[in-house]
């Protein structure tokens, strides 16, 4: 809760500089998503195990990110930021991605 408070007012006066850190971060979860529903795919998963197998690949794991930000960096760090952004970016995406799933799942066998 710190962490964003501290973070708050450069979020809001920094719109570019947050694109920045967004952007890469989008592209990178979603490409490890692709990567790791394809190979599900390719492997023969069936979905229930394809789906969160792909998810948890994609999962940046920022509580982790923002606790070493901080001790290694400190809180008005510029990784501090990009993890506050992480966590802003990496929620919708990651629901996005479980609607991709739902949708997609007749691309796979299901085992009962």
């Amino acid at each position: 809760m710190l962490l964003f408070s501290f973070k708050g007012e450069v979020i809001i006066s920094n719109p570019f500089t947050i694109l920045w850190i967004a952007v890469p971060l989008f592209i990178q979860t979603v490409l490890i998503f692709a990567l790791g529903y394809g190979a599900s795919k390719i492997m023969g998963l069936n979905y229930e195990n394809a789906a969160p197998t792909a998810m948890i690949g994609a999962s940046n794991h920022f509580e982790v990110a923002i606790a070493t930000a901080v001790m290694l960096y400190g809180l008005s760090s510029g990784a501090a930021l990009a993890t506050v952004v992480g966590v802003l970016i990496e929620v919708p995406v990651m629901l996005m991605l479980v609607k991709f799933c739902v949708r997609t799942q007749d691309w796979f066998e299901h085992h009962e």
